[in-house]
């Protein structure tokens, strides 16, 4: 009788899955945040009133309840990630990056560097000799960094794998909050914003 239970509690533990998806959603938003420190964009304008900055946690209470209470009715077995971004590693690039960014904004400006399909930086046409090697410079600083982000984000999730898709998901959202003037690629085909 004891063999019959172990083996059907094997059995039964062996039946449940857990589905880890990469959180697409949750990426847009990190990608957004990131950008608009990096290049230090605010895109809604600061307010006095308070109440507006509250109901989204009032919201997000709201609906934490509910899903606690749903719960107890729907058993419920994947995982979802919640993005840390809360590592040294992660701090540092981003910090690289935001420094960075103020050397590199008269490029996009002038049109020697834009974001090509992938989200990385490229030269365009003809950059001047006596900046070139700037430009090549920091087009290889900004890359790499970009490159660490991506897998340090994925990393720093425990899914290492993920590291492509965070890639796809910032390479929209770099072209996303491009500034006016500035070149990207899309389809092969360069585009001024």
């Amino acid at each position: 009788m004891k063999k019959v239970s172990v083996i059907s509690a094997l059995f039964l533990t062996a039946c449940v899955t857990i589905n880890i998806y990469f959180p697409a959603a949750a990426t847009e938003k990190v990608a957004d945040e990131i950008i608009q420190g990096i290049q230090q964009q605010e895109d809604t304008p600061q307010s006095n009133n308070k109440l507006p900055a509250l109901l989204p946690q009032w919201q997000a209470h709201l609906l934490q309840v509910a899903d606690n209470t749903l719960s107890l009715f729907i058993s419920s077995a994947h995982a979802e990630a919640n993005l840390s971004l809360n590592n040294a590693e992660i701090r540092q690039v981003r910090a690289r990056m935001t420094a960075r960014f103020p050397s590199l904004a008269p490029y996009y400006k002038s049109g020697f560097i834009g974001i090509n399909s992938s989200g990385l930086l490229s030269s365009r046409g003809q950059v001047p000799l006596k900046v070139r090697n700037n430009v090549n410079k920091a087009i290889r600083a900004e890359n790499a960094d970009r490159e660490n982000l991506y897998q340090a984000i994925a990393n720093a999730n425990g899914h290492p794998e993920w590291a492509a898709q965070i890639k796809a998901t910032f390479s929209r959202s770099w072209v996303k909050h491009a500034q006016a003037g500035w070149w990207y690629q899309d389809g092969g085909t360069w585009k001024q914003k």
